[in-house]
């Protein structure tokens, strides 16, 4: 399956790997250039922000507390008491 990848790199339609993506796992080497394996421009996948195709770098999730009024958390509480 490597031989396969090193032949579609040889042609040349897929452009080097950037800063931002060295340590992927998705990286092939190929005379002594980085290519993505899975995407031809990986500059274009870093432009809005993180590639969706990164195995090194993870979305940051923020998780967000929401304040609940006790009074109400209270009678919605014993309303599904009653059903």
């Amino acid at each position: 399956m490597q031989n396969q990848d090193v032949k579609s790199y040889s042609e040349r339609s897929f452009k080097s790997v950037i800063d931002k993506c060295i340590g992927c796992g998705r990286i092939v080497e190929e005379a002594g250039t980085q290519f993505c394996k899975t995407y031809m421009q990986p500059e274009a996948k870093w432009r809005i922000g993180i590639c969706n195709f990164a195995t090194h770098a993870k979305p940051e999730i923020n998780v967000v507390t929401i304040r609940v009024n006790p009074l109400k958390a209270a009678k919605r509480a014993s309303a599904k008491g009653k059903k």
